[in-house]
């Protein structure tokens, strides 16, 4: 294909995909200006004030974040698997490890070593039946298939057995039926894989995504109740909820932005086409979470600012495919003079968010993401799973002072459930 025709075809596919990516990195009111209005509380104030960075709401935020990462990084290592690319496939199993090695020493920080080393290979243990189960959709081995959901189902007993053990009021028959249901929507991702049905799939990841949260919470929760000398806070506060629903929101983004451009450079038109489709609901949610604080004007006002910076977007991936260094230079300073307009933009509308901080927050945003389209056009899988691995994790550092900014400018909102 010609550079231009090349040029042409990427720009269409990659616009779509970051005009969803776009509403995401809205949210990244990346504010750390609450310091300043707490500072005008008087201490007994301060001592009452809600707040969305207790203890709990952390341990309710981590276990939330790696459990929807091991879904999301589960579909994109079986879709690879399925459509035959090998190194994109080993390069997403060895991040889904990763996760289960960062799970595992969640765990482990909570009940100790030992429970740590017994987690792990449990947790294992049922990604290799799902391995097999796409290994029989692959085959079209319903024998295999069939053994392997077998396999899973039964898994979710012990699962709920080694939970029940350490924390008592986690019941092994409760946790068994949500694991169940994990299964049961994981298997619903590999299913539409197999048969490319490409809209069926993504659809169904994001549903898959969104349960792991009915795991994540009752896990916190308990854990809190256990000891609650240790995690402080109540992690069902309103506040704790508004960090949880843009980490996940946010992190998601970055995820589905990367499985779209990643579709697009590599020519995979349909899978892009539902891709971008779950990215633009991923972004009208975020958006919608966004005007539920500062009304429609805001929302309204915000998007047609970030969609110019998605505009310089595109034209950097066009750049990359097409080995074009002028447009990229020039995409990436557009990019880093937008931050600017966009700090301002946040800033007008909370005062606990310095253009500056914003600003900074949002470059950072940019080159992680940038880091991910380059690796994934140099075709090196390894490094594009390790940078979008590390644009997701970055997305806390906007998500967290965005949930604080907002707990500290409304905070009759947040007060009832503080405690």
């Amino acid at each position: 294909m010609r550079k231009s025709a090349t040029a042409k075809s990427v720009s269409g596919l990659i616009t779509v995909a970051l005009l969803a990516a776009g509403c995401a990195t809205s949210t990244p009111g990346e504010m750390s200006g609450g310091n300043g209005h707490a500072a005008a509380m008087s201490a007994g104030a301060m001592s009452t004030a809600p707040t969305s960075t207790t203890p709990a709401s952390t341990l309710r935020t981590t276990l939330n974040a790696l459990l929807g990462e091991h879904l999301i990084l589960a579909a994109a290592a079986t879709g690879a698997a399925l459509d035959g690319r090998g190194a994109e496939f080993k390069a997403a199993s060895a991040t889904l490890d990763a996760n289960s090695v960062d799970l595992a020493r969640a765990i482990g920080s909570v009940y100790g070593t030992e429970a740590e080393e017994a987690f792990l290979p449990l947790w294992r243990r049922h990604i290799g039946f799902a391995v097999d189960y796409t290994v029989g959709a692959a085959t079209k081995d319903a024998a295999k298939q069939e053994k392997a959901v077998n396999d899973l189902i039964a898994y979710t007993q012990d699962f709920g057995a080694f939970l029940q053990s350490a924390n008592p009021d986690l019941p092994k028959s409760v946790v068994a039926e949500l694991v169940k249901h994990h299964v049961v929507t994981l298997k619903e991702v590999i299913d539409a894989q197999a048969a490319k049905d490409y809209g069926r799939a993504y659809a169904a990841q994001r549903a898959a995504t969104a349960h792991m949260q009915m795991i994540a919470d009752p896990l916190a929760g308990a854990i809190v109740k256990q000891f609650p000398s240790n995690f402080s806070g109540n992690p069902s506060a309103a506040a704790a909820s508004l960090r949880i629903t843009l980490n996940v929101a946010l992190r998601e983004h970055v995820y589905l932005a990367g499985s779209a451009t990643n579709a697009a450079l590599g020519g995979r038109g349909a899978e892009f086409k539902a891709a971008a489709g779950a990215l633009d609901g991923n972004s009208v949610e975020i958006a919608r979470a966004i005007g539920s604080v500062y009304g429609t004007e805001a929302e309204e006002a915000f998007l047609p600012l970030w969609r110019r910076h998605i505009g310089f977007f595109v034209d950097y991936t066009v750049g990359v495919a097409t080995k074009d260094q002028a447009k990229q230079d020039k995409a990436v300073t557009d990019l880093i003079g937008y931050t600017q307009d966009f700090g301002a933009f946040l800033q007008s509308a909370n005062p606990n968010l310095p253009k500056a901080v914003v600003a900074e927050l949002v470059k950072h945003h940019v080159v992680t993401l940038k880091a991910v389209v380059d690796a994934q056009a140099a075709q090196d899988q390894s490094k594009a799973f390790t940078a979008i691995r590390t644009a997701a994790a970055h997305m806390q550092m906007i998500a967290d002072p965005l949930a604080e900014a907002i707990v500290k400018q409304f905070p009759e909102r947040f007060m009832a459930s503080a405690r």
